[in-house]
């Protein structure tokens, strides 16, 4: 049995827990975030390798929350995924066996909610492929005596400018079926009535399938495409994108290697906030 949400749970780690994949898996994550043969075929068909999305290094992370979910226990229809970030070492592989090791990185008490950080890395024998972080928002866990944690309002603001890149993309009704064919089967997605019972009208897309369109948008925009030039992403998921919804990116670039992101819907909310996105420059 997992242990209840307190303090406590700080630091702990997961034994490792071995993963791989195949240019198969590599390439039904692209489609499953969108991408198009006509303009992105290097990352959808192995007559070109094929080359791997960068952000494809979030379905083998997703082995260190099976270490959350058999360690803590709390319910999975309340579980609402908080920020993500993925940062690369080197360029991911199409063809790769790894283990992916993770611990507990934050507990914070927001009084209503618990919030859990998670940190993980995913290696092979020739070392660290990429490190990546979440942090998951569990409604309902919060008042077990623990500290809030700091305030990142000031975090990731854009300018006070109109973006340098915009880029919109529209989903469709199969987009969360589709992408929970990649390993993250949270019912949530596809089953209206888990839905309701988490509070919410319908299902909707993944958190992490939006952060992938946003990746494929940040390749495109600011790295010719070429996933060798992408360093990192972060971004604190702040709405609901639902199926049949634009992903509409809006990119500053703020240094050398360095944008700021927002992400909205045509309805105006802002669906990724206080994100961003480091790449090397050309």
């Amino acid at each position: 049995m997992g242990k209840k949400i307190s303090n406590d749970l700080l630091g702990i780690e997961f034994d490792p827990m071995p993963v791989e994949w195949d240019s198969n898996k590599t390439q039904l994550y692209a489609v499953a975030v969108g991408a198009q043969p006509d303009t992105e075929l290097d990352f959808l068909y192995e007559g070109k390798g094929p080359k791997v999305l960068p952000t494809f290094g979030v379905v083998p992370g997703m082995a260190t929350m099976g270490g959350l979910i058999a360690n803590v226990e709390f319910n999975l229809a309340m579980l609402l995924h908080g920020e993500q970030s993925i940062t690369l070492h080197r360029p991911i592989p199409a063809n790769c066996k790894a283990e992916a090791i993770g611990r507990i990185s934050e507990v914070w008490d927001k009084g209503k909610a618990a919030v859990l950080g998670v940190e993980g890395e995913v290696r092979d024998k020739n070392g660290p492929i990429f490190t990546v972080h979440s942090t998951m928002f569990i409604r309902g866990e919060g008042g077990f005596g623990g500290e809030r944690g700091p305030s990142t309002k000031d975090v990731n603001v854009p300018p006070d400018r109109e973006p340098d890149h915009v880029i919109e993309a529209v989903t469709h009704p199969e987009q969360a079926a589709l992408y929970r064919l990649t390993g993250d089967r949270n019912p949530i997605h596809i089953d209206p009535a888990f839905a309701q019972m988490g509070g919410f009208p319908s299902t909707f897309l993944h958190g992490l399938c939006t952060y992938g369109f946003v990746g494929r948008a940040c390749l495109q925009a600011l790295c010719g495409g070429d996933p060798d030039r992408f360093v990192s992403l972060s971004a604190r998921f702040a709405d609901q994108v639902f199926m049949g919804d634009a992903i509409i990116t809006k990119l500053w670039e703020v240094g050398n290697g360095e944008a700021i992101v927002s992400v909205e819907t045509q309805k105006g909310n802002v669906v990724l906030s206080q994100s961003k996105f480091t790449y090397k420059p050309e």
